[in-house]
């Protein structure tokens, strides 16, 4: 039997997947969580086999999250669940130490055999998907000049410790609009995760402005 952590930030989401493998004999959905934070919690009391990160919620991204269940639970395989399908993402992704990337259209029996192949100690991207990564080489760290001034003042926040919550209080924006200047910073800067970011604005100065 595989058990299976679910994480996503919608409810309804959670349902659906919690359905879906329900229905599969060797799946067993052990527990669920709606944001990173209480994703790694339960994957450090759980020790699940498998953990479906969704990879954009509340507080931690399931990037960030992704790197802490690894230490916690350094037996759970990750298989990331997401809507971008750019290369960039993915690498992020394994990066962190996930052990899959699946879409979030892709096909109920995708998703099923993307599980049990992880659980298995593979690697899982779409085919389609993993030819773009091959064909599109990595690239180099992306420079702080690329940001938006708000993107700027999104980044040194996050570098100086302060959390989705409390940027967009800061701000006077939503915690939605956060982690979209959040997930766009680390799409331009190219790196996947907070340690990065942090290293990314002390390198380039933007915590002395």
């Amino acid at each position: 039997m595989i058990r299976i952590l679910i994480v996503d930030d919608h409810a309804v989401v959670r349902s659906g997947l919690r359905l879906l493998l329900d229905r599969e004999d060797d799946l067993e959905p052990v527990g669920e969580a709606g944001d990173g934070k209480r994703a790694v919690r339960l994957a450090r009391e759980l020790q699940p086999d498998v953990v479906l990160l969704d990879v954009v919620m509340p507080g931690p991204s399931g990037v960030d999250a992704a790197a802490e269940i690894r230490v916690e639970s350094p037996s759970s395989r990750i298989l990331m669940l997401s809507m971008q399908d750019d290369p960039t993402y993915v690498r992020q992704a394994f990066a962190a130490g996930a052990a899959g990337y699946v879409l979030k259209d892709a096909a109920d029996s995708e998703l099923v055999e993307a599980i049990r192949r992880v659980a298995a100690g593979e690697q899982y991207v779409h085919p389609a998907l993993g030819a773009r990564l091959v064909a599109e080489p990595e690239k180099e760290a992306g420079p702080v000049d690329s940001l938006s001034d708000r993107e700027r003042e999104v980044l040194r926040l996050l570098a100086l410790g302060h959390t989705n919550q409390e940027i967009a209080r800061q701000l006077f924006v939503s915690v939605r609009t956060v982690e979209a200047h959040r997930a766009h910073i680390l799409n331009k800067l190219r790196v996947s995760t907070r340690a990065e970011l942090v290293r990314h604005a002390i390198d380039t100065g933007l915590l002395n402005e």
